[in-house]
């Protein structure tokens, strides 16, 4: 499948889409997933049109971990985790349901279950302060 510029997350990139952001450079962005599967739950993309982890350029990759490794700390910090789970998914078989490579940070208690991927969207003010614990973390 070729990479589709209409995606949402191509969208978020050019400003088109409102988005709840925790971290931005000049080759990475980091924002909320508005259909959290726990509080906290952190997206991060390349700014580079690649589906997945199989088509990326190297340098944006290589960006886009390190920034995963920075943002991931700061949710552990910001949520008071003692866990956290790191998600990449490849193709719709795999589980991939935005086709523009991101990485999933999810912030883990021990007991504590997750709610299934994209089902409820969560309200606007939480995700804003939920972004705003990281930022103040990073």
């Amino acid at each position: 499948m070729a990479y589709a510029d209409d995606n949402i997350f191509a969208k978020i990139l050019r400003d088109e889409i409102p988005s709840f952001k925790v971290y931005d450079d000049e080759h990475t962005l980091a924002f909320m997933d508005v259909m959290p599967q726990a509080p906290g739950h952190t997206l991060v993309i390349p700014k580079y049109s690649a589906e997945n982890l199989l088509d990326v350029d190297p340098d944006f990759l290589a960006a886009t971990i390190q920034v995963t490794q920075k943002v991931a700390g700061a949710v552990k910090r910001a949520f008071d985790a003692p866990g956290i789970m790191i998600a990449q998914l490849n193709g719709s078989a795999a589980g991939q349901t935005v086709f523009h490579l991101h990485f999933h940070i999810i912030p883990r208690h021990d007991g504590v279950d997750f709610k299934l991927h994209a089902r409820e969207m969560e309200d606007a003010g939480v995700l804003e302060d939920h972004a705003q614990r990281i930022r103040t973390a990073l």
